[in-house]
């Protein structure tokens, strides 16, 4: 359908309609139309009309019949992004007058009525309070792809969930199909698992059957089986999929049956199996495990040993560049840091003077 939402109805009515509150029947007297605060039957073609005009709950069905995309996941996403299976349609236009506004990951999605049978939706960094005169404007929803490449200090994003989405942007102005593919461009398939999840046809492969397709240079993340791999695979999930890494829900175990001790995460979109970079991450952690476990004797201070405690701290939560210059109270400070290697290496940078090769033991 593509043309006035009375004319639309009309022609559907012969068929009848029961959407979000509105009914259309057609009976031997002619066409019963009902919405929660109208209510006429033997109506001929001219009266219904007369009914329908204007009326906000034909705009409503005409929009989510004729506009809005047909595909099931993204037709159920841009109905949660207005909540329309638990508010009611004068409660939720009510709402969208001034707009409701989603959060998707780092997403801010506002979505406003649009004339009487339409949408609008505008799209920024969650995080972007500023006037949209201080954003950027984007009218093509690919531009997306572009916008999510690299994080706000211009380096380069290889996950696209990761927390790191730059700011700056906006989609002031999009319609109900591009919304839902500037979505998908920020995070891929994002929209299209979430939905089989709620519709319960998720997916999963655990690491387990991940794993075990691997090939090549890749082969070598098979050695990581059960018992002590099985400890291994809770460390790649501890590294790589809690919220502050990734915005993905991770509901992948290490098997059907075996499930990882670390949490999931919180995120609204699931993830369905290890992803590439947990795969490439795994890889060289593999290696790295397979190195002989050699004893290094260092002599530390206690402040020294929580010193480089808190520097790991700091690098694994990637908080070094917020840390002042000024605090020298933070062990991880770059003043303090610069200190104990002054102290601690030997001209060849060397820890304690201990050569890592040549250190026998």
């Amino acid at each position: 359908m593509n043309e006035d939402p009375v004319d639309a109805l009309v022609a559907t009515a012969p068929d009848g309609i029961d959407f979000d509150g509105l009914t259309v029947e057609a009976g031997s007297d002619g066409y019963a139309f009902e919405t929660p605060d109208n209510a006429a039957s033997g109506l001929d073609e001219a009266a219904l009309r007369e009914a329908a005009v204007e009326d906000p709950q034909v705009g409503n069905w005409y929009f989510w019949h004729a506009v809005a995309p047909q595909v099931d996941a993204r037709w159920a996403f841009l109905r949660w992004l207005e909540d329309a299976e638990e508010l009611a349609l004068p409660e939720r236009y009510d709402a969208l007058e001034s707009g409701l506004t989603t959060e998707w990951g780092q997403l801010r999605i506002t979505v406003s009525l649009d004339g009487h049978a339409g949408r609008s939706y505008d799209l920024r960094h969650v995080d972007d309070e500023t006037p949209a005169t201080e954003l950027t404007a984007h009218e093509d929803p690919l531009d997306a792809r572009d916008i999510a490449k690299h994080d706000d200090d211009g380096d380069y994003r290889p996950l696209k969930t990761a927390p790191s989405l730059q700011t700056g942007w906006q989609f002031p102005d999009l319609g109900a199909a591009d919304i839902v593919e500037a979505v998908h461009a920020f995070y891929p398939a994002t929209v299209q698992n979430w939905h089989r999840e709620r519709e319960g046809e998720l997916d999963i492969d655990h690491w387990h059957e991940t794993v075990s397709r691997q090939t090549g240079i890749y082969g070598v993340v098979r050695t990581w089986d059960r018992g002590e791999g099985y400890e291994h695979v809770n460390w790649v999930a501890e590294a790589c999929c809690d919220d502050s890494e990734c915005l993905k829900r991770r509901e992948w175990q290490y098997d059907e049956e075996t499930q990882l001790d670390v949490g999931g995460g919180d995120g609204e979109f699931p993830c369905r199996e290890p992803c590439s970079l947990v795969i490439a991450a795994a890889r060289q952690w593999t290696k790295l495990e397979g190195e002989q476990a050699q004893t290094y004797e260092f002599e530390l201070t206690p402040s020294e040993k929580e010193q480089v405690e808190e520097i790991i701290d700091a690098v694994a939560d990637g908080r070094v560049d917020d840390i002042r210059e000024a605090d020298v109270y933070d062990g991880a400070n770059r003043y303090r840091t610069r200190f104990l290697r002054a102290k601690l290496f030997d001209d060849d940078e060397n820890l304690a003077g201990v050569e890592t090769d040549d250190y026998t033991g």
